[in-house]
């Protein structure tokens, strides 16, 4: 699995924890492990010009998904394609000031965003109630195991 990291934010951020956590939830989805995904983090000014032409809203927003071969997670007796996921845009300043309202801190939320933006990718939606319940309920998982998982998860 290739995850390729650019922050252009200027921010400061656990970029390697977003690599492992990216790979941990394309591993737990069984996404093929020759996929490649792209993870920008980008300042207000920048999301703000991306938030403005694709999604034709005004103002910064959290995060952007762009798909490339529209992948999706395989069923049980399926093989996984290979192919390219897309990219992934985060604005970590606004990540940081939403995080508070959201009861996480500016991590948290960059990871929860990390998996939303994830699952955008792998084409779930939240538009529809019951998109959002599967959605959302796949996104709780992911983020339950990474908890215990993660490499720097508390051990008892």
């Amino acid at each position: 699995m290739t995850v390729e990291i650019n922050n252009e934010s200027g921010v400061a951020v656990d970029e390697p924890a977003l690599v492992r956590l990216a790979t941990f939830a394309l591993e737990q989805l069984r996404i093929h492990p020759l996929a490649e995904l792209s993870i920008l983090l980008v300042d207000e000014p920048t999301m703000t010009a991306y938030h403005v032409k694709y999604m034709g809203e005004d103002g910064p927003t959290d995060v952007l998904s762009f798909p490339m071969d529209e992948l999706r997670p395989p069923d049980d007796d399926e093989d996984p394609p290979e192919g390219l996921l897309g990219d992934i845009v985060l604005c970590p300043t606004v990540t940081a000031a939403q995080a508070a309202e959201h009861g996480r801190t500016a991590a948290e939320e960059t990871e929860y965003l990390l998996v939303h933006g994830l699952l955008h990718l792998l084409g779930y939606d939240h538009a529809e109630p019951a998109e959002k319940a599967e959605m959302f309920g796949l996104k709780d998982k992911l983020l339950a195991a990474w908890a215990t998982r993660r490499p720097d998860a508390a051990r008892t």
